[in-house]
């Protein structure tokens, strides 16, 4: 398959995945799933076998549509499926979500990251990284650690001259430790 209609693929993927998302989180939060922590985790166990794909699906849809801070989405799979599961859930929903914020920056561009975020926050991450050494670092870096502003770092990465080989591997690599970080900090409170 050449690399322009594997591209092609992949973004039309990402922006039907997102659509599908965005219906399903809008139908569930209508239906006041998402008012309390109970409320969420009986609605996620509501889905029996299927809660697992279901939570990683919220995941990856809070990174897509950032409305909220990753870390709650990461103690709540802690809380709904123990640390090794939550660990797991967490790790593969918010690398998909990444990776479909990555594709629609790429197909979209900067009008759909400037309506995304605010104009202040975009500006301040442009400087910044005009004035970075090595963007890649600071991306990596940025995944790497907690309270980063990585969902607005992933679609900025598709507006630059960023591989999609290096971007998957940075995200795939980088992202796993501070998501072990909450889901085994969870784990260790709750017990």
């Amino acid at each position: 398959m050449k690399a322009s209609v594997l591209y092609k693929w992949l973004t039309y993927s990402a922006i039907a995945i997102s659509i599908l998302l965005c219906l399903f989180m809008l139908q569930a939060g209508l239906k006041g799933n998402f008012r309390s922590v109970d409320a969420f985790q009986a609605y996620i166990r509501g889905f029996g076998l299927f809660a697992p794909f279901v939570f990683v699906f919220i995941q990856a849809f809070q990174v897509v549509v950032p409305v909220l801070p990753g870390f709650i989405g990461c103690v709540a799979g802690a809380l709904l499926f123990g640390s090794v599961c939550g660990f797991v859930y967490n790790y593969v929903g918010i690398c998909a979500g990444s990776i479909i914020a990555f594709f629609l920056a790429k197909h979209f561009g900067i009008p759909l990251v400037q309506a995304m975020f605010p104009s202040k926050k975009y500006n301040v991450w442009t400087e910044r990284i005009k004035r970075a050494r090595s963007y890649d670092v600071l991306f990596a870096l940025s995944i790497l650690l907690p309270l980063a502003p990585d969902d607005y770092l992933c679609y900025f990465s598709g507006l630059i001259n960023m591989s999609v080989k290096k971007f998957v591997l940075i995200i795939l690599l980088a992202k796993p430790w501070c998501i072990l970080f909450y889901s085994f900090g969870t784990g260790m409170l709750i017990q």
